[in-house]
């Protein structure tokens, strides 16, 4: 299917310089494109490029289009006009509706005849499905979910009982939605699991990994708020909140009860303890542990950086040895402070004499 450059511009905040009503059917690289394509400028390096290019349009900015003689979108940011120009070609898919004839859905679900229904998907009762949503092969969704209109689940999807998505949430292949949180309590050495009776609540815009898992609340709901963006293989445990518009990198575990502000930016691998707060525009860079509460914007980190495994050695050692150099350093300071006390300044003893050096 394609679109005339005027659609495509008015789509993502562009101004067309050149034919508005050429067509469009995709999006592609400087040097893969070809006359049916568009494409972009965004890093300095592949300006090469330019000049050469086959695409039937390019996404530029001011400068760089008075220099390119085809086609153009003109954007300030070009990395964003072609993340909306993908978002674009990627909404106008043709979903056809209907249910496969191996998915199990029970009676008292509602399927809006929009939706696509893949094989082998499971729908529990009391379940509501939106219009235009596409449900992949292997889907599980559970009781009293509510799934809004044009969410897609990738494939081999969970949603667990009572969870419920807004509108246009993404969410990629083995994600699990809803499944207990870890709650346990200790009685006379053996562990007794504390049920987990709230649920997870995902907001607009919403974008979900492959393998992260979102536990369900122990009584009050497991919220992650529009316009998120959580990697691959996130753990986000019982009722943690993540604020509008926050994206969480590969492989970060979220302890339980953990609230995130808005248009936080956590990196990967990142560990974050439990009951903690970030403000708003935090910034936690790859790998930090995060023991205490962050409540000023700003970038934080933590751990060691990479070095030759003989010198990490060495460094290794010293960091036991910092608190025996710290309480010899104390010492030190007392007895200097001490002996400055108990000395007379030979100066003064000079000008009480009238000597002079």
């Amino acid at each position: 299917m394609s679109f005339r450059l005027s659609e495509i511009a008015r789509f993502i905040g562009a101004r067309v310089r050149g034919d508005e009503n050429y067509e469009i059917d995709g999006i592609a690289t400087l040097t893969a494109a070809q006359p049916n394509h568009i494409s972009f400028l965004a890093n300095r390096k592949y300006r090469r490029h330019l000049s050469s290019t086959r695409a039937g349009a390019v996404i530029l900015n001011d400068a760089d289009s008075r220099e390119f003689r085809g086609n153009a979108l003109v954007v300030v940011d070009p990395y964003v006009g072609y993340a909306k120009a993908a978002l674009f070609f990627e909404q106008s898919r043709n979903i056809p509706g209907g249910i496969h004839s191996s998915a199990v859905i029970h009676e008292t679900a509602r399927v809006a005849t929009t939706a696509s229904i893949g094989p082998h998907v499971n729908i529990g009762a009391g379940a509501v499905i939106g219009e235009h949503v596409m449900i992949g092969p292997g889907c599980v969704v559970g009781e009293n979910v509510r799934v809004g209109e044009r969410c897609r689940l990738v494939a081999n999807v969970t949603l667990c009982d009572g969870v419920q998505l807004g509108r246009r949430v993404l969410v990629h292949p083995g994600a699990v939605i809803g499944s207990d949180g870890f709650g346990l309590a200790r009685e006379r050495g053996k562990w007794l699991k504390i049920p987990q009776l709230g649920s997870v609540i995902v907001g607009d815009d919403v974008e979900i990994g492959a393998n992260t898992a979102i536990d369900r609340g122990a009584l009050d709901d497991t919220v992650i708020h529009d316009g998120v963006k959580l990697d691959n293989l996130i753990q986000v445990a019982h009722n943690v909140r993540i604020g509008r518009d926050t994206a969480v990198a590969g492989c970060t575990a979220i302890a339980g009860s953990v609230t995130i502000g808005e248009r936080c930016a956590i990196g990967g691998g990142v560990g974050i303890a439990g009951h903690l707060t970030l403000g708003d525009g935090v910034q936690v860079n790859g790998m930090t542990f995060v023991s205490k509460s962050l409540s000023q914007p700003g970038t934080y980190c933590s751990g060691t950086i990479v070095e030759p495994h003989h010198n990490w050695q060495k460094n290794a050692v010293r960091f036991k040895q910092l608190n025996e150099l710290m309480r010899r350093l104390k010492m030190l300071e007392c007895r200097v402070a001490q002996m400055s006390v108990s000395r007379p300044d030979s100066n003064n003893d000079d000008e009480s004499d009238g000597t002079q050096r």
